[in-house]
C-alpha cells in the first residue's frame, strides 16, 4: 500500500505546477504463482510493485504518467512533468473529474482474505491436481498444473476531496492435461479463481474434470457443413455475451463503432433473458462499491427481458452522449479511465442442457471457442470451436475444425438459457441455445 503522505505530496506537487484539478491513483501488490509438471516443481514466481499515476486537467485539457519513484524528488518531477504535458495537450472538452454529487462510499464486500498463501501450499495444490488427473489411465501427459494466489490494493485520491483505498485478493488453482489416440493429441483443462482460499474448488475435483473433459475429447471428427441447432455450454457461453457488453460502452456508442448504437430502449435479446450487473456481490471477482472515478455503483439489469437499458459510461463518454456516468470507468494508472462492466450474469433458465438436447434431437454443443472474428458496426461474428455432436439427444463424437458463424442481432433474439449458470468469474452465464446456427465444416 503506498502510504497517504506520498499520494497527498503527489497531489500538492501537481497542484503546485499549475494544475487546475488533479487526480492520483495508486496501485500496489504482491503475487505468488507456483507451477508442477509431471510431480516436479517447475516453476515459482513471486512478484511485487508499486505504481503511483498522476492526471491534471489545465485549460481544457488533461495529460497523465505513472512512476514507481516514491521519493519526494521523483514524486515532484513526475507531477510537474504532467503538468508540462498538459500544457501543450490538445483540448478535450469531455474531460474532468466525476460530479461530487455523483460519488459514492467504500463499501466493505470481502474481497480481502486475510490468509497469506505460501509456496509450500500453492505447490500441495498444484501437485494433488495434476496426481488426480493422471490417475485417469487415459491421461497420457500433463501440460502442467499450478496455483497462485494475490493482493491489490488500489487507491485514490483527487483535489476536490475523494479519498478511497479498495484492498482485494485473488486465490487461483489451475490444470491442463493431454491424451493421445490413433495419433491425435487432444488437451483440456479446469480451473477454480476465487477471493478467498476457503471457496476454491478442491484440487482433486479440478483434476478430475481436467481429465474427464480431455478424454472427451478424443476421437473427434470434422462433421459436414450445414445448419444445426447449437449449445454453448456454460464455460464458453460468455463469450457471445461479451460483444454486447463492447457494444454497450459509451466510447464506442459515441465513436459510431458498435452494432447497438442505434438499439437503445429496444429489445435485442428474447424476452425471457436477462442480464444484472451487481457490484455489490460479497466477494464477487469484479466487486467494488465505486468505480475508478468514485462514482456510486449499484445493481441493475443490463438487459431487462431482451431490452437494452444503459449503456456502460465513465465521466468522459457521458459528457460526450449528453448523459450522466453510469459508474463503469475502469481503472488505470498511465491514463483516463476506460470501460468496464463488475459482476455480470445472465439469468439461468428451467430447462437443463439434456433436457435441451432430448427436445432437439441433434445439433452441436460447444464446449471450446477459439479465434473470434467481429465486425463491430454489424455484429457479423464467427469462431472456431470444438465440442461435441448429438443425434436423438445424446452425444454420439466429439468434434473439431469447425466454425460457427451468424450475426449477434439476430442470434441474441433466438437465445435460450439453460438452468445450470455457474459464479466462476466476472461475466458468468448458462449454457445457451441457438435454435439453429450456420456451422462450417468439410
Amino acid at each position: 500500500m503506498i502510504p497517504s503522505e506520498q499520494m497527498k505530496l503527489a497531489l500538492k506537487a501537481a497542484q503546485d505546477a499549475g494544475a487546475e484539478a488533479v487526480e492520483v491513483i495508486g496501485a500496489s501488490g504482491q503475487t505468488l504463482e507456483v507451477n508442477v509438471r509431471h510431480g516436479k516443481l517447475e516453476e515459482v514466481e513471486r512478484s511485487e510493485g508499486r505504481d503511483l499515476g498522476i492526471r491534471v486537467f489545465l485549460n481544457g485539457a488533461q495529460a497523465s504518467a505513472s512512476g514507481s519513484d516514491f521519493s519526494p524528488e521523483g514524486l515532484t518531477t513526475l507531477a510537474e512533468r504532467v503538468v508540462a504535458m498538459c500544457k501543450v495537450a490538445p483540448q478535450d472538452p469531455y474531460c474532468g473529474l466525476a460530479d461530487k454529487d455523483l460519488w459514492g462510499t467504500a463499501q466493505d464486500l470481502d474481497l480481502a482474505d486475510s490468509t497469506a498463501g505460501d509456496a509450500d501450499t500453492l505447490e500441495a495444490w498444484a501437485q494433488t491436481a495434476e496426481a488426480e488427473a493422471l490417475k485417469n489411465k487415459a491421461i497420457t501427459n500433463s501440460f502442467g498444473a499450478g496455483a497462485s494466489a494475490s493482493r491489490t490494493v488500489l487507491q485514490i485520491l483527487t483535489s476536490e476531496g475523494l479519498e478511497h483505498t479498495l484492498p482485494s485478493s485473488t486465490w487461483s488453482c489451475w490444470m491442463t492435461a493431454l491424451a493421445e489416440r490413433d495419433g491425435a493429441m487432444e488437451r483440456d483443462y479446469d480451473w477454480s479463481t476465487e477471493r478467498h482460499h476457503g471457496d476454491l474448488k478442491s484440487p482433486e475435483s479440478i483434476g478430475q474434470e481436467a481429465a474427464r473433459r480431455t478424454v472427451a475429447r478424443l476421437g473427434a471428427k470434422r462433421i459436414k457443413t450445414q445448419k444445426a441447432p447449437v449449445i454453448f455450454d456454460n464455460r464458453c457461453a460468455t463469450r457471445i455475451l461479451g460483444p454486447a457488453l463492447e457494444a454497450m460502452s459509451g466510447p464506442a456508442v459515441a465513436r459510431g463503432v458498435s452494432f447497438l448504437k442505434d438499439k437503445f430502449g429496444e429489445q435485442i435479446f428474447a424476452a425471457e433473458i436477462t442480464i444484472t450487473e451487481d457490484p455489490l456481490r460479497k466477494r464477487g471477482h469484479g466487486s467494488s462499491s465505486i468505480d475508478r472515478e468514485g462514482v456510486k455503483r449499484e445493481k441493475r439489469n443490463l438487459i431487462d427481458k431482451g431490452v437494452l437499458t444503459t449503456w456502460l459510461l465513465n465521466t468522459a463518454s457521458a459528457k460526450q452522449l449528453g448523459l450522466t456516468t453510469t459508474g463503469h470507468a475502469s481503472w488505470s494508472l498511465g491514463g483516463a479511465p476506460g470501460i468496464a462492466p463488475s459482476n455480470v450474469w445472465l439469468e439461468a433458465g428451467s430447462r437443463s442442457v439434456t433436457e435441451m438436447m432430448a427436445d432437439l434431437g441433434r445439433g452441436l454443443l460447444v464446449t471450446d471457442m477459439f479465434g473470434p472474428s467481429l465486425n463491430k458496426n454489424t455484429g457479423d461474428w464467427s469462431v472456431g470451436s470444438a465440442g461435441f455432436w448429438f443425434e436423438n439427444g445424446e452425444i454420439v463424437h466429439p468434434v473439431n475444425e469447425i466454425t460457427v458463424a451468424g450475426n449477434l442481432l439476430d442470434i441474441y433474439q433466438r437465445l435460450e438459457a439453460a438452468s445450470d449458470l455457474e459464479f466462476r468469474d466476472k461475466m458468468n452465464a448458462p449454457s445457451l441455445l441457438v435454435d439453429e446456427l450456420a456451422i462450417a465444416g468439410q
